[in-house]
């Protein structure tokens, strides 16, 4: 379900998972009636010309052995709801939405970093050489990509530099190469 502001009302709208039945999920534009669906963990707001477009990164648990991470844009076209939109990459033919698959056992990183204006994501490749393609044998590879705001579109960086951002509780890390001079409490050193 999706649930809106419309001129004065607040519009409750069902989506419907029809992914089995969407071939190329990277190409078209869909409604609701026929969506690529996933689990929405963040939503970035994205101004263009006086319209709004809602960043989607989704997680889709695709099947017993495979693993989706989706990247979809939500716009609103006459008061409706659509997703997808051409801005991933260059040229005359652009993706409306990426969509990686990877292995059940794997974990995949995909988020928006503010400060960079980019979504941050694990470059994925296959456990070995003769699985290229069969995406329930791929994996993060410890190399970092990007999705680079550049006008009105989004740009793929390979290769990025990735550093945790510092935060109010890196002064609790206790480096365990360096001995602690004092005693946590609730523990006795022995």
């Amino acid at each position: 379900m999706l649930l809106y502001p419309h001129g004065k009302r607040i519009t409750l709208v069902e989506l419907r998972d029809m992914s089995g039945s969407i071939p190329a999920p990277e190409v078209p534009e869909l409604g609701p009636d026929r969506w690529y669906g996933a689990l929405y963990y963040e939503v970035i707001p994205v101004k263009r010309g006086g319209k709004t477009y809602y960043t989607l990164l989704g997680w889709k648990g695709h099947s017993k052995v495979e693993t989706r991470k989706v990247i979809d844009v939500l716009h609103f076209t006459g008061g409706q709801p659509r997703f997808g939109a051409p801005l991933f990459g260059s040229g005359r033919i652009r993706a409306h939405r990426k969509v990686y698959g990877y292995s059940f056992q794997a974990v995949m990183m995909l988020r928006y970093e503010p400060a960079q204006r980019r979504i941050l994501l694990d470059h994925l490749s296959p456990m070995r050489a003769d699985m290229e393609g069969q995406w329930a044998f791929y994996g993060p590879d410890l190399s970092y990509d990007a999705w680079k705001l550049e006008g009105n579109r989004l740009i793929l960086v390979s290769d990025v530099e990735f550093a945790n951002q510092p935060d109010q509780n890196d002064a609790l890390y206790n480096d365990p190469t360096k001995p602690s001079t004092h005693q946590k409490s609730g523990f006795s050193q022995q």
